[in-house]
């Protein structure tokens, strides 16, 4: 597990570094070679959607997620487990109860494809699915553990799983 929690860092410092570059090359050519072109544009912004839904879907830990635990805060551990536990089981409910709409969605957008690059808006949009995918598993495991007696921050990165 631990390899695969190093690839999905190493996907994600990728996709940062095509930002980057996207970026530097976006500037050069228009202030040093006259030369505006909206591709570069293009590739952050596909990168920025897969950066962000990959990284919060395999790289982020539950407790870098941001959220307000006052209620939790409030509970011994018994109550808390109890309360991740529903939060979660609403969670898992509400991404499953979506995901064959949002399966119709993303592959209705194979008819739409990008300005420049012209990548099918299908398969930009499928990390969606992969994301929703993942939220659901990482639930389902705050679940199990809960159920076990564990605490959620000690349970949820993709190397303990």
């Amino acid at each position: 597990m631990r390899l695969l929690a190093r690839a999905a860092e190493a996907v994600a410092a990728f996709l940062l570094a095509v930002i980057f570059l996207a970026f530097i090359l976006q500037i050069a050519l228009r202030y040093l070679f006259d030369l505006p072109v909206g591709w570069t544009a293009e590739i952050s912004l596909v990168a920025w959607l897969w950066l962000i839904l990959w990284g919060s879907a395999f790289v982020l830990r539950d407790e870098e997620e941001i959220r307000i635990d006052l209620l939790l805060a409030m509970f011994g551990p018994r109550r808390r487990r109890v309360l991740v536990s529903l939060g979660s089981i609403a969670v898992v409910l509400l991404f499953a109860l979506a995901m064959p709409a949002t399966w119709d969605y993303v592959t209705f957008m194979k008819v739409e494809s990008s300005s420049y690059l012209k990548i099918r808006f299908d398969w930009l949009y499928s990390i969606y699915l992969v994301f929703a995918a993942a939220v659901i598993v990482r639930h389902l495991w705050l679940i199990v553990n809960a159920v076990r007696g564990r605490e959620a921050a000690e349970s949820t990165h993709i190397g303990s799983l």
